[in-house]
């Protein structure tokens, strides 16, 4: 156990933890200290000395933000000395700022503003010779280096939270400045975390810039509806004109403590726009009363599903969510071994971890709510990285200490090696002793392309780590063995001190396998689709048969990556139908969709907690008080590793199914910032391999599908397999993303 140091603020007995800096021990203990360019989620910047104090017996002022306390030091936050420097602070970075207040899209909550009245600077007593210092425009971001103060923020959360280390400061005085790293232009994912941290308007959103000041705009605490990471966001909305409906302006975030990915940040305005259609409606309610099945996607809340499971009963039809039931079915096979409903890790973790496994999943744009987690480990614990995959990621370079590459179709050899490998010297049962014993390591080191070298050079490079964490994603899911797959994570994480975070596909995969009893989905007639595919469509996006309301639009929870219940809030109005209205018709009777939040079953790990009584807040010092954890479920374990299949070959031209940055489903497509990159992507080699060449359009033939793409080389990419997006089309979301594929060019 830690020794408690133990010191005073301002008289007050305090105690820090090692690692703990003057600054946070005072925060946690209500005692404030100004800042500029601290941020609790990086390294101190301490670039603005803003946040000085004394210590007794120390000459000199002392700053707080990167200071760790020793046993028995007095520490003054505030006395005259104190005061005078941090007002001669605040004159310095108002040298010259443009007094551009009234029109500027910080005002009324910028940092320097509001630190210039609150040390009572009323006048300048000097200046310096301004500089030419043009506005530069980054896409959907722009810099106004005259307003920056360099307090470095941006870069700091560009490198150490995102892990893109887009820019970096160009050093020259009172002429230093934001740029580019290793560019003329801003190369990066545009994620916009750059814009949140900004204390002053130096860095704006270029889709925000000159359309509302930050008071006119109300606040709507939220969810992010675009991955299972569970991001809590706020929608600002205002009405658009005078007599104009509402409109989301921005969303922003808790900068302190979370990030947001672009697509969270500006992928918004996915609403529906439709209008109550009576006519639409009773068609539903015949289509409903002649259905076979409901097919429905995991972009729904657990209300909406648990409603339609009682229409599923009412009506005696079938429920197809192929993305949902695929993970429903790992997570029994998980659950068959590990004796518990839930996996163990959690964001949290990873982001503490000093040891992290990544296998079957292009991380970075499948959920960048685990990527800024890898990248935290990776910048401020040192952690090594092993990312297992048959691509390289560009995006996952900056963090990646060891790539374990892998042929594809090979995940369950590779599995067993890792398990192998990680308890070769753990206390297993006889049976599951069998099983590493009966493995034929010559033939699966050959298929899957993994040697002993690299799984001994992991153990190596992980032989000091105390918090490690296995991430397994969508990839394993989804392959014809994922139930030998997911009781092999089960095994690993029982018998090691490996916690296991499992990626679901979209925002509420884990709430809808949970609460929904689903059917392998077929292809039958009188299929009704709920916001997916059917012969008549319910939906929120355009084209359906009724109009229904996006997630920008309703009350009610969906359950994230973390195995957590979050609430998320109504930021547009619909004026239509929803699906508690159609419920009603067949006798499912409750006056509110959110009347379901307290039913949830309490069986697979929901509270029964009523929807007006969930917490939607983080503390002062960042805990997550948002929901609830679904509580923890005992299973019976009784499953049993099965021997492994033939691993199988993958030859010719293959794509993989994979969204590029930005995007993630029809939703994502919709927003008007984002871009719509839905080239297929491929390297020298796959363009040899399919005869084809850069801006060719292209046919695509997988599976029983069929469609036109235009070809993009990409010097990223190495090896036989191609980038192909799907957040423009329909792809079961059931199927393993490695598809082999016929391309043919398009005369």
């Amino acid at each position: 156990m830690n020794k408690m140091i133990n010191f005073t603020i301002d008289g007050v007995q305090v105690q820090a933890q090692k690692g703990e800096t003057i600054l946070t021990v005072a925060r946690k203990n209500g005692i404030y200290i100004p800042t500029m360019c601290y941020i609790s989620k990086t390294t101190p910047c301490a670039s603005c000395r803003m946040c000085v104090v004394e210590a007794k017996g120390v000459d000199g002022f002392v700053l707080s933000c990167n200071t760790p306390p020793t046993e028995g030091v007095e520490i003054i936050t505030n006395n005259d000395e104190l005061q005078n420097e941090r007002v001669n602070i605040m004159k310095l970075y108002d040298v010259n700022h443009p007094l551009e207040c009234g029109v500027c899209d910080k005002s009324g909550e910028c940092d320097l503003q509001n630190k210039t009245l609150e040390f009572n600077v009323e006048r300048q007593n000097f200046s310096a010779r301004d500089q030419l210092r043009p506005l530069k425009k980054w896409g959907l971001i722009d810099y106004e280096p005259s307003l920056c103060i360099m307090c470095e923020k941006c870069v700091h959360v560009c490198n150490e939270v995102i892990g893109d280390d887009a820019i970096e400061v160009q050093f020259g005085g009172y002429k230093s400045t934001i740029i580019p790293k290793g560019s003329d232009v801003l190369d990066c994912t545009f994620c916009g975390e750059c814009i949140a941290v900004c204390p002053v308007g130096a860095l704006t959103s270029s889709g925000f810039k000159y359309r509302a000041n930050a008071w006119e705009l109300g606040r709507v605490p939220a969810t992010c509806a675009h991955c299972s990471a569970g991001c809590p966001l706020e929608y600002e909305t205002r009405h658009s004109s005078i007599n104009g409906a509402n409109e989301i302006f921005r969303v922003k975030n808790n900068f302190e403590f979370t990030s947001l990915c672009g697509a969270g940040r500006f992928g918004f305005d996915f609403e529906n726009r439709e209008n109550s259609d009576e006519a639409a409606f009773n068609r539903t309610i015949e289509a409903l009363k002649n259905a076979k099945a409901i097919r429905f996607s995991s972009m729904i809340t657990n209300e909406e599903a648990h409603i339609l499971g009682l229409l599923k009963e009412k009506l005696g039809i079938k429920l197809f969510n192929e993305d949902a039931r695929v993970f429903g079915e790992f997570m029994r096979a998980y659950s068959s071994v590990s004796g518990k409903l839930h996996h163990s890790g959690s964001l949290d973790a990873i982001k503490q971890s000093d040891a992290v496994i990544v296998i079957g999943s292009r991380i970075a744009t499948d959920n960048p709510g685990v990527r800024y987690a890898l990248t935290t480990a990776s910048k401020h614990n040192g952690a090594k990285i092993v990312y297992a995959h048959p691509m390289e990621d560009a995006l996952m370079q900056n963090v990646t200490t060891q790539m374990m590459k892998y042929e594809v179709g090979t995940e369950e050899g590779v599995m067993a090696l890792l398990a192998h490998e990680i308890l070769k010297d753990a206390d297993l049962d006889d049976s599951e002793r069998a099983f590493f014993n009966d493995l034929d390591f010559g033939y699966i080191c050959a298929e899957t392309n993994i040697g002993e070298e690299e799984l001994s050079f992991m153990s190596k490079s992980f032989a000091r780590a105390k918090k490690r964490t296995l991430v397994i994603g969508n990839d394993l899911m989804a392959h014809e063995r994922a139930a030998n797959i997911a009781k092999l994570a089960a095994l690993i994480e029982k018998y090691s001190d490996f916690s296991l975070v499992v990626v679901p596909r979209e925002v509420n995969t884990l709430g809808v396998s949970l609460i929904n009893t689903l059917d392998h989905d077929e292809n039958i007639p009188g299929v009704v689709g709920y916001n997916a595919k059917g012969e008549f469509v319910i939906s929120s996006l355009e084209g359906a048969d009724l109009a229904i309301p996006a997630l920008n639009q309703q009350e009610g929870t969906v359950v994230s990556i973390d195995n957590r219940v979050l609430p998320t809030n109504v930021a547009l109005q619909f004026n239509g139908y929803t699906l508690n209205d159609i419920a009603r018709a067949f006798g499912i009777d409750k006056d509110e969709t959110i009347k379901y939040t307290q039913e949830l079953s309490k069986e697979t790990g929901f509270k029964g907690i009523a929807f007006d009584n969930l917490e939607n807040f983080l503390s002062p010092m960042g805990e997550d008080n948002r929901g609830y954890l679904l509580d923890e479920v005992a299973c019976e374990a009784n499953g049993e590793l099965e021997e492994l299949d033939d691993l199988p070959e993958f030859n010719g031209t293959i794509i993989y199914h994979c969204d590029p940055v930005l995007q993630f489903n029809n939703y994502t497509l919709k927003a008007e910032q984002l871009p719509k990159d839905n080239f297929l992507h491929g390297s020298a080699q796959f363009s040899v391999a399919a005869r084809i060449s850069d801006g060719d359009l292209v046919e695509i033939s997988f599976g029983g599908d069929k469609i036109q793409r235009k070809f993009k080389l990409d010097s990223e990419l190495k090896g036989t397999v191609a980038l192909n997006p799907t957040f423009d089309i329909s792809v079961d979301a059931g199927r393993y993303r490695f598809e082999k594929s016929k391309i043919v060019r398009v005369m």
